[in-house]
């Protein structure tokens, strides 16, 4: 196992398992780079681990189911479900509070970091926001 990948391990345990923020923050590099879905581009390990204290605040029982796991050179790549009930509240991409659901959530997505001297230089999220949106019963109906 190569040093991106024990990172991304210690990163999923931190988030997950056993949650760490101040694991999380170490693990990050100070000029450290993330893209997520919903938050979209954040600069720097503050503004990474503000989104990470945010996740584990909406859904603090968070799990990690891996489905595969991957390593190509300073880059490590994770595939798997996130789950958790959401029993905290959460921040709208507009910035607003959105009170708990209370609803079970279960989903699919793809991380990948890329490692310079041990820290997290560049970290991508990807997973299906409509689908997180619907099983938090957040998403209105239309009407045709």
């Amino acid at each position: 196992m190569g040093e991106a990948r024990e990172v991304m391990d210690r990163l999923t345990e931190a988030v997950t398992t056993t949650p760490d923020l101040r694991v999380v923050a170490e693990l990050y590099a100070q000029n450290a780079v993330a893209y997520t879905p919903e938050a979209g581009e954040l600069h720097g390990r503050d503004e990474i681990v503000e989104y990470w204290r945010q996740i584990k605040t909406a859904v603090p029982d968070a799990r990690y189911e891996s489905l595969h796991t991957f390593e190509v050179g300073s880059t490590a790549i994770d595939e798997g479900y996130f789950s958790g009930r959401n029993t905290g509240p959460s921040q709208s991409p507009d910035g607003r509070s959105v009170p708990a659901t209370g609803k079970e959530i279960r989903i699919r997505g793809v991380d990948l970091a890329t490692v310079e001297d041990g820290r997290i230089v560049s970290y991508r999220l990807y997973f299906d926001q409509l689908a997180f949106l619907e099983q938090l019963g957040l998403l209105s109906e239309t009407v045709a």
